[in-house]
């Protein structure tokens, strides 16, 4: 007998050690099933085809499941959250825990919004803001975990989302392994911001049609192939009020 999408998107998680029932799978699909109708309107993610966007969005979300980060983190902040990734998979499988998705276009926090009132996500919140405006308010230093997929170079990253971290919590960054040497270009801007100087790379490897997490190695299986690197940062000291600096100022001079 054929397994329904569910069972095998239930099924394909369990291999990265997250463990849901047939209804939170149901509601991932669901808001995959949203994101892609809304897509045809407005521009949410290049990936239309069904089975990518489950192993790309949904599976490449849930890949810090687990981690200990996440297990401590009672509020997560996502920075670029675009139209709910990581944050949404994860709200689904962590109901446990708060969401603030935070995104620079307001199309992308409206749909979010709505496809979570939709379905009764209802620990998920989505703001429409620049990240160097939402560090000033009273969300700075206010959330036990950072995380962003969004593209830059991490210590464009750590500007961005650092601010947001109260001392002893920590930034999952996700990156290709390509990007590794992001690390240490890095350090200047970490230790500015109030970060470890030590960091961890959790590799996320497909083997055999799964995914799975080997934590601080750089060698691969001969059955295993890397889809990305999640960099773990731990915050140790409080950001300067010098930082984020004003809009923009990030990306056009890192520190």
């Amino acid at each position: 007998m054929e397994m329904t999408r569910e069972k095998k998107l239930a099924a394909s998680l369990s291999a990265l050690g997250v463990t849901v029932a047939d209804e939170k799978a149901q509601l991932m699909l669901e808001y995959m099933r949203l994101t892609l109708e809304r897509n045809e309107v407005i521009n949410l993610t290049a990936i239309t085809d069904e089975d990518a966007f489950i192993e790309k969005h949904l599976m490449d979300s849930l890949a810090i499941y687990g981690l200990p980060g996440l297990a401590r983190a009672y509020s997560v902040v996502d920075v670029g959250a675009g139209a709910g990734f990581p944050g949404t998979p994860l709200a689904i499988a962590c109901p446990d825990k708060e969401f603030l998705l935070i995104d620079s276009l307001r199309k992308r926090t409206d749909f979010i919004a709505e496809a979570c009132a939709m379905l009764g996500i209802g620990n998920v919140r989505a703001l429409h803001a620049r990240a160097e405006d939402a560090a000033r308010t009273e969300l700075r230093e206010s959330f036990d975990l950072a995380m962003s997929r969004a593209v830059g170079h991490l210590s464009v990253l750590c500007e961005y989302t650092l601010p947001f971290v109260r001392v002893g919590g920590a930034l999952y960054a996700y990156k290709s392994e390509s990007q590794t040497n992001e690390i240490g270009e890095s350090l200047k801007a970490r230790l500015l911001l109030g970060a470890s100087r030590d960091t961890e790379i959790i590799h996320v490897r497909t083997v055999q049609g799964y995914m799975g997490r080997v934590p601080g190695s750089s060698t691969s299986p001969s059955t295993a192939s890397t889809r990305h690197i999640i960099i773990a940062i731990r915050k140790e000291r409080p950001t300067p009020d010098t930082y984020p600096r004003r809009p923009g100022a990030a990306s056009k001079s890192p520190l």
